[in-house]
């Protein structure tokens, strides 16, 4: 069956399995899959080869009514333009400003665990892993965190949408889905674009007011611009911290023997998070396309080709990380690419590190015999391109 993996059977490497070649075509998605490591590494080396910018291969029609949302779009950018408005951002993540909000964090994590209302157990993405880093993230571009059942609602949407993968040979229905996910996520540029209009009335010391008095080269950006980069920083500043702890405590749950020297020595947790992120990688997949013709891996793939790189799998590569299907926190060294490699690496990666260490350490302070739920096993998300647990429930 190896030879017949692509990507809707992306998620075999959690079954330790692995493919037969680091490269391959996927004629049914149109698609071609990378998932060996060091080709993985090349490709997001090499934005001049591998561009970020996958919409000007994908079909017009898939793309309908989505070209407000290219603007100020950083995961669609390459080159000058990103490194700019990436800058823009940077001094909010710089490490003196990510070591500031622990003690936030720990607050946060307090107050969201004060609410559980049974005391015998908790549902963690719900009680936990989702709002801790939705309102850290809110709050530093200045939206109510109140609102957070509603970035939820829309952060899903976005998920959903990562499901239609293929643009070949696509359904009816395929489209009506897709169609009716971009409909919710639009909702959410809709809410952000209040708050770039009022800030323009009323700016405050947030991050979306400093987004508007930015300059690059001398010009302003515009209101879709901030929008579609406030909207990257609040959908993604909190899908993979809540992934990250979520799957920290899953991975740990289901070896007790690690997560009883976790207990014992706390100085270990940033270890067992790093062999996590690489054990259960959040962002699992990731694309590119091709501007002209390369080989890789033994293959010729044409310009103008959807690849999508597979972290997850190149994480489990044998040739890189020995025993690669075995959770081990004292691998070393554990040069995972959870986050991403290159320009695009993900400039939240510390504050996601120091959000997982503070919630986990608080978590063992306050509930030592944390473990599983034996009656309520855990939910995966519905994602392709994303590994975390959407339900994990959880007894004292």
């Amino acid at each position: 069956m190896a030879d017949t993996w692509g990507i809707h059977e992306a998620q075999f490497w959690l079954r330790g399995q692995a493919p037969e070649a680091p490269v391959r075509y996927d004629a049914q998605a149109g698609i071609w899959c990378v998932y060996g490591y060091r080709e993985v590494q090349h490709v997001l080396a090499n934005p001049a080869t591998f561009s970020s910018n996958t919409q000007r291969v994908i079909p017009k029609d898939m793309l309908e009514g989505q070209e407000e949302f290219s603007e100020g779009n950083l995961i669609q950018m390459d080159g000058l333009e990103h490194k700019k408005l990436r800058g823009l951002i940077s001094h909010a993540f710089t490490p003196k400003m990510v070591a500031d909000m622990e003690p936030r964090i720990a607050e946060l994590t307090h107050e969201l665990l004060d609410e559980v209302s049974d005391g015998n157990r908790m549902e963690l993405v719900n009680d936990l892993a989702y709002p801790l880093p939705v309102i850290v993230i809110a709050e530093l571009l200045g939206v109510p965190s109140s609102d957070r059942h509603r970035f939820r609602e829309w952060g899903d949407a976005l998920m959903e949408s990562t499901q239609e993968f293929s643009f070949a040979d696509r359904t009816e229905e395929q489209r009506q889905r897709l169609q009716d996910a971009m409909l919710k996520v639009r909702k959410l540029s809709d809410y952000l674009r209040e708050h770039v209009e009022d800030r323009r009335r009323n700016p405050r010391e947030d991050l979306i007011t400093k987004l508007i008095q930015a300059e690059v080269d001398g010009e302003h950006l515009t209101d879709n611009e901030v929008v579609n980069f406030s909207n990257v920083l609040l959908i993604a500043g909190h899908i993979t911290t809540t992934m990250l702890l979520g799957n920290s405590i899953l991975a740990l749950d289901t070896h007790p023997e690690w997560f009883a020297r976790v207990r014992e020595d706390r100085s270990m947790i940033p270890a067992a998070i790093e062999e996590a992120l690489r054990y259960y990688s959040p962002f699992a997949g990731t694309a590119r396309a091709t501007t002209t013709e390369v080989e890789l891996g033994g293959e010729r793939i044409p310009a103008d080709s959807l690849v999508v790189t597979f972290l997850g799998v190149a994480n489990r590569d044998p040739k890189v990380f020995t025993d690669p299907h075995t959770f081990d926190p004292m691998r070393d060294p554990n040069p995972h690419m959870a986050f991403g490699r290159g320009a695009h690496f993900c400039i939240g990666a510390p504050l996601a590190r120091l959000e997982g260490r503070v919630a986990l350490n608080i978590l063992l302070d306050r509930f030592p015999n944390l473990r599983s739920d034996p009656d309520n096993p855990p939910v995966f998300l519905p994602s392709l391109s994303m590994t975390g647990v959407k339900k994990l429930p959880l007894v004292f």
